[in-house]
């Protein structure tokens, strides 16, 4: 099979919205400087689009016109590398996954164990979040909870105090060992967060043991601003949360 046939019989077996370099063109080792002036070629007669430097994707096409991939293929690298979880979707691209707010943002934020810099795709802004917990497949619900939790004064198009009444509903759903598990990866969370958790726990019944836990891990002389009212959360106090 001819190079540019087997590139094109490759491309045909993607997905739309899966995004690809050349490397997952199977070519024969000392041409990929042509499947990547052929991929380039292909971007420009819009066969395929181009997301960023060596990286394209096939639109899927509606009636609206076409549509960009997922934040997830867009972000898929800062993901997963070589089958091992190194990432997570968080803040802004899923605010309104977790019903925060029905804003939908430009601007995807990955939770990761080390800091990186920004980086531009196309229309989306990919900055990084630094996170201290071990990431797994299991606890990623629970740190992007977390997260939101942290940036709860950046959430757009919403107030904090329609958050917690949300973050309330959130934390009400989870199953118990789901609760010592979150509480658990609080610990490695600034102390305003621990604190925000606590009351909020605290709030909705949760066992006296948890809430030790979080309490004692807190200074018992220092202050939290939060923008949360009273009378949404009565037990902010107890949290010194100011």
């Amino acid at each position: 099979m001819k190079i540019i046939e087997k590139i094109k019989s490759t491309i045909d077996r993607f997905p739309t919205d899966y995004v690809f370099t050349y490397v997952d063109i199977p070519i024969e080792g000392g041409k990929e400087a042509t499947v990547v002036k052929y991929l380039n070629r292909m971007a420009a007669a819009g066969v395929i689009s181009k997301l960023s430097k060596g990286k394209y994707y096939k639109p899927r096409q509606t009636q609206f016109g076409a549509l960009k991939p997922s934040p997830y293929q867009i972000a898929k690298d800062f993901i997963e590398k070589d089958g091992k979880l190194i990432g997570y979707l968080t803040g802004y691209s899923v605010f309104n996954e977790l019903r925060l707010t029905t804003q939908i943002s430009n601007a995807l934020q990955i939770g990761t164990n080390k800091y990186r810099r920004a980086v531009k795709r196309e229309i989306y802004t990919i900055s990084f979040v630094f996170q201290p917990n071990k990431i797994t497949k299991d606890n990623i619900e629970l740190l992007r909870i977390l997260d939101a939790v942290r940036f709860i004064k950046e959430i757009p198009a919403t107030t904090p105090d329609e958050v917690c009444i949300r973050f309330k509903e959130i934390f009400r759903k989870l199953a118990p060992k789901k609760k010592a598990e979150l509480t658990n990866l609080a610990l490695q969370y600034t102390n305003s967060v621990r604190a925000l958790c606590g009351a909020i726990l605290e709030s909705i019944g949760t066992e006296r043991a948890l809430l030790n836990r979080l309490q004692k891990s807190l200074n018992a002389v220092t202050d939290y601003k939060t923008p949360i009212s009273e009378n949404i959360l009565p037990t902010k106090t107890k949290w010194r949360l100011r």
